[in-house]
């Protein structure tokens, strides 16, 4: 009879134990809290934290907990990484959750993210060991609904990729100057220096400008000089004199060969700068210590004493540099007028081969039809194919055509010839955003300094991509774009947002998306209603994004949404 007792009594122990194991049972979902809720995509991934509790007399003394969180989606299920809680009387290195008073835990996972995941529960799963055995069940609870993906929304697409510009200029000038030479306190002409070469290039110049139809004579003036050694006054007298006489020649030359212009006269009463230019260019002796002199004084007597005292060095001065300061200069400038815009398209379309580069280059900018700028482009590269920015720009093209394909094509041809090209770089590194390669995009960036682009652009909308929001907003700055707007939605300035969104120069579907967007977050239905229903209209599928889209999950039941987004 007492070894039956026995039996029974230590069966009812066993059962006991495994009660309790089992009696673990079902965790609420209230004891558990998910950052964020819903869960977000930053930086392409999902940073799911939970903290949970287990509450007093839950966990055995003997029990080991793995909690894994666990992303359900379209029909998948996708498990995070696993966290072991032990009981006190287990010997091991987890984090130990008494009995008596049960025990905070936190668990975490970082998913990928992927479009389909706009639509999931998060859960975690529990698996329960006892000396290396299963243990009791505990059911799956769900911890978050849903992700707030309103990140990927940073669109690459609205970028503008960079040009290249072309140098055309339609009004070129020429500068043309000539010299007459004086004696020492002389202003009279000699011949030989007013039937030199280069003054009668100088007049031959201006006949050419006069007679020529697409040139014209800008300016023709002549500056009489002095040299800086003798008296103030004598030097100022002389320096307007050979301006005056120099003005006369030239009037009379013009006039004989009847292409009279309108002289401008001027003098300088002592060359100093003359004066200090040929000394730089002199191998004289004491070149330098005459160099500090200029440097040190400003008063010119000072200056001459100072130089005259160096007697040696002072003679070859006087028979090296002075003779060459006193004279007339006389300088022409002539504006050389380019094709007009009409001419330039016509030949572009009829004979580019008559066309410089820089001509061809900016036909393309005279067109919008982005078929005819590409065609230009192509004769870039046929006729001047070592020049980057045909092939640039005809990347340009593509790109905005849609063709991503052969717009990398170009842009790697572009960068063939110059790796460095800040224009180069940008395109390129535009071309690795669009594609998610996002080291590589950052790669580039950082050799576009110096791009016509707007590469603070570019820069914010790889840093929403690359989850670096606080970088982001400062690269965007007062700029107002659909990218620039959204940093400000995911940096929760709402009234920001607001602004820079009715700024936007050109509204398109995505500005009406993210202003309903800025509406549901600050609870203004009608707002919402009124920008989904212009987003849709510019863009259908947007209607399926909002569908699933947690930023608008207060109004999935709401007719008037449902109506608006079916």
């Amino acid at each position: 009879m007492r070894k039956q007792l026995f039996i029974i009594v230590s069966l009812a122990l066993a059962l006991g134990l495994l009660g309790s194991c089992s009696r673990m049972g079902e965790l609420p979902a209230n004891l558990f809290r998910t950052t964020p809720n819903p869960l977000e995509v930053r930086g392409g991934q999902i940073d799911a934290r939970v903290d949970g509790r287990f509450p007093e007399r839950f966990f055995h003394r003997q029990a080991v907990v793995t909690v894994t969180p666990v992303l359900v989606f379209d029909g998948q299920e996708l498990r995070g990484t696993p966290k072991s809680f032990q009981g006190e009387r287990v010997t091991g290195n987890d984090q130990v959750i008494r009995r008596r008073q049960g025990g905070t835990f936190t668990v975490g996972s970082v998913f990928d993210f992927v479009p389909e995941m706009a639509q999931s529960e998060l859960f975690l799963d529990f698996e329960v060991t006892r000396n290396g055995r299963p243990g009791a069940q505990i059911p799956r609870v769900k911890v978050a609904d849903g992700v707030n993906a309103t990140a990927t929304l940073a669109a690459a697409s609205e970028i503008k990729p960079a040009i290249t510009p072309d140098q055309f200029q339609r009004i070129i000038q020429e500068t043309q100057e000539a010299s007459i030479r004086f004696l020492i306190q002389q202003s009279d002409l000699r011949a030989g220096e007013t039937r030199s070469q280069e003054v009668r290039d100088l007049t031959a110049a201006v006949r050419t400008a006069v007679e020529t139809e697409n040139r014209e004579v800008e300016s023709l003036n002549i500056v009489g000089f002095a040299s800086p050694d003798g008296p103030f006054d004598l030097n100022r007298n002389l320096a307007e004199r050979r301006s005056n006489v120099s003005a006369s020649f030239l009037n009379t030359e013009l006039r004989r060969q009847r292409t009279p212009v309108e002289i401008g006269r001027d003098f300088t009463p002592e060359d100093w700068d003359g004066f200090q230019k040929l000394m730089e260019q002199s191998t004289i002796q004491d070149r330098d210590l005459i160099l500090r002199v200029l440097s040190m004084y400003t008063d010119p007597e000072q200056r001459e004493r100072e130089i005259r005292n160096m007697s040696a060095a002072f003679t070859v001065i006087a028979d090296e540099i002075l003779p060459q300061l006193r004279r007339a200069r006389m300088q022409l400038t002539v504006n050389v007028i380019g094709k007009s815009d009409e001419e330039i398209a016509r030949l572009a379309a009829s004979n580019p081969a008559s066309l410089n580069v820089e001509e061809l280059l900016y036909a393309a900018t005279l067109t919008d039809d982005s078929n005819r700028k590409a065609a230009i482009y192509q004769e870039v590269i046929r006729l001047h194919g070592n020049d980057l920015r045909g092939h640039n720009n005809l990347g340009m093209v593509r790109l905005l055509q849609g063709n991503r394909a052969e717009a990398l094509t170009n842009f790697q041809n572009a960068a063939r010839i110059d790796a460095n090209n800040p224009d180069v770089n940008y395109n390129l590194g535009l071309m690795a955003l669009l594609n998610g390669e996002l080291d590589r995009a950052e790669q580039h960036f950082g050799q576009a300094a110096g791009t016509g682009a707007d590469l603070n652009q570019a820069l914010g909308t790889l840093y929403i991509a690359t989850g670096e929001y606080t970088r982001a907003r400062t690269a965007f700055g007062s700029a107002t774009s659909n990218n620039a707007a959204l940093i400000q939605i995911l940096n929760n300035d709402y009234s920001g947002a607001r602004r820079t969104l009715a700024a936007v120069a050109n509204p398109n579907a995505l500005t009406s998306y993210l202003s309903a967007v800025v509406a549901a977050r600050t609870n203004d239905r009608e707002a919402v209603y009124s920008n989904l229903r212009t987003a849709i209209s510019k863009d259908a599928s947007l209607a399926a994004r909002a569908r699933t889209d947690v930023e608008f999950a207060r109004f999935v039941t709401d007719q008037t949404f449902r109506s608006i987004v079916q």
